[in-house]
């Protein structure tokens, strides 16, 4: 089959798309045949390299695809070849205290697939494999592409929001990256719970975007001074969740932003991962800073009825072909595009 590999990290000339063996279904396995897969930024940071974390070479990334069944291991019963699925990419051993109790991601063994599993185990390319346990029905309301570029941003926003931060109605809600694919579904959670989204973006088209994904306020970056605006549109009362993934660069303005009493959720940090912090900000103000992750299975399903009655909608923004995987993250790097990039392998 053909699949985008690398096998040193570096920037994407070390991506090289090439023949690689077909996986095989073991126990419990399911191989899949690719519709379509998606991009996210821990292809980058594989690729690139994490300090602290082992990237098993040689590589294959992806954590999401959407797809057809094409073979099963035994001991399946909950899908057959032919079935159309996507799928949750959070392996853990499902045997554990933490994953009995749904915190699979503090399970000793948890990894995301795509990103920390290998060698050569990740949706980009033309067939791929998983425990059975770990895919779902793709919406039938969807196309592969759109399919492939929910799951992950979905769960991770869904974990941080209503999980974590525990969103109600009314809530002013600040939106780092809004157009991004983590962006775009926050907003829509948001709207989903009432709450009143502020939209940050770089670009005006890309605001106009998140308007009418149901942004209540939009900002625009690399134009306006974000605290001034939030306090404009909060009436000085600031916002009452922050939902933070891009770091270093925002972090500051993030805990300037949120009211007394108010969270902050963060699921990642794409401009860096040291970021300064004034801690007379938590303590005087009684803030409070949750960490949060891809969320469970559990919460994936319960967020997918949404999806299903198009209450929550993808936004592909690029379609690329896989040999062209390179491209697509160098778009990404650069900050050039509304809502996901989907891969296509034919």
């Amino acid at each position: 089959m053909k699949a985008v590999i690398f096998e040193q990290n570096g920037g994407p000339e070390v991506l090289q798309y090439k023949e690689t063996p077909q996986p095989k279904a073991g126990h419990n396995e399911v191989v899949i045949q690719v519709k379509a897969s998606a991009c996210n930024y821990n292809d980058i940071w594989a690729r690139r390299g994490l300090p602290g974390m082992e990237i098993i070479l040689p590589h294959i990334s992806g954590s999401d695809v959407s797809g057809v069944v094409a073979e099963i291991g035994p001991g399946v019963h909950n899908v057959k070849v032919g079935d159309e699925v996507i799928v949750h990419c959070g392996l853990s051993c499902r045997e554990c205290e933490a994953c009995t109790a749904g915190n699979e991601f503090f399970c000793k063994d948890f990894k995301i697939w795509g990103f920390q599993t290998g060698p050569l185990d990740g949706g980009h390319a033309e067939y791929c494999k998983l425990p059975a346990v770990n895919v779902l029905p793709k919406p039938k309301n969807l196309s592969h592409e759109e399919a492939a570029s929910i799951s992950l941003v979905l769960v991770t926003v869904w974990r941080m929001l209503v999980t974590r931060a525990k969103i109600r109605a009314g809530d002013f809600v600040l939106i780092w990256g809004a157009a991004g694919g983590l962006g775009i579904m926050a907003i829509q959670v948001a709207k989903l719970f009432n709450a009143r989204a502020i939209a940050v973006a770089s670009g005006d088209d890309k605001l106009k975007m998140c308007q009418e994904l149901g942004a209540e306020f939009v900002i625009n970056r690399s134009k306006q001074d974000v605290f001034k605006e939030v306090r404009k549109f909060t009436n000085g009362k600031r916002a009452d969740i922050v939902f933070e993934h891009t770091g270093a660069d925002t972090w500051p303005i993030s805990m300037q932003c949120l009211k007394w009493g108010g969270t902050i959720v963060v699921c990642g940090a794409t401009s860096g991962f040291d970021a300064h912090m004034d801690i007379r900000l938590l303590w005087n103000k009684q803030q409070n800073y949750l960490g949060s992750h891809l969320g469970n299975k559990a919460e994936l399903v319960d967020a997918m009825r949404f999806i299903e009655s198009g209450q929550i909608k993808p936004v592909v923004g690029k379609v690329l072909p896989l040999k062209e995987l390179g491209r697509a993250q160098e778009i990404m790097e650069r900050n050039e595009v509304m809502g996901k990039i989907a891969i296509n392998p034919a």
